[in-house]
């Protein structure tokens, strides 16, 4: 698994697996049934502490994302579209969030924003 942590991020690192985690079954890049690395192999692997790797595949669990089987491991769980669907909008969302701030810190209008995510939409779809 090819997770890639940041000192430098403002997330705790538990937060970074789990939304690497995420985005690599959002994607297709891991599939319902893939086995994840155990807590402990992840663990070492990242050189981090096992109540780390343990908080991520909890958090990942919650959230329907993975199921984990005693003595067998974590697995990516079945695909449930609409709930994938409403964390890819929970991501736009929180996308367009820290823009509509940017631009408040630049002093650009909402008209001035709309204006551009219109053009920025109508250039995506053609």
């Amino acid at each position: 698994m090819d997770i890639k942590l940041s000192n430098a991020s403002d997330k705790p690192i538990y937060e970074q697996i789990t939304e690497q985690i995420k985005q690599a079954i959002i994607t297709g890049k891991l599939t319902p049934g893939d086995p994840l690395p155990s807590i402990r192999n992840l663990a070492r692997e990242l050189k981090i502490s096992v109540m780390t790797t343990k908080r991520a595949y909890s958090d990942l669990e919650r959230d329907g994302f993975i199921v984990t089987f005693a003595g067998k491991g974590s697995f990516v769980a079945e695909r449930n579209q609409e709930f994938l669907r409403e964390e890819l909008l929970r991501q736009v969302e929180d996308h367009l969030n820290k823009a509509v701030q940017i631009a408040k810190i630049s002093g650009i209008h909402g008209k001035e924003l709309l204006d551009l995510l219109s053009l920025l939409v109508e250039e995506e779809l053609e």
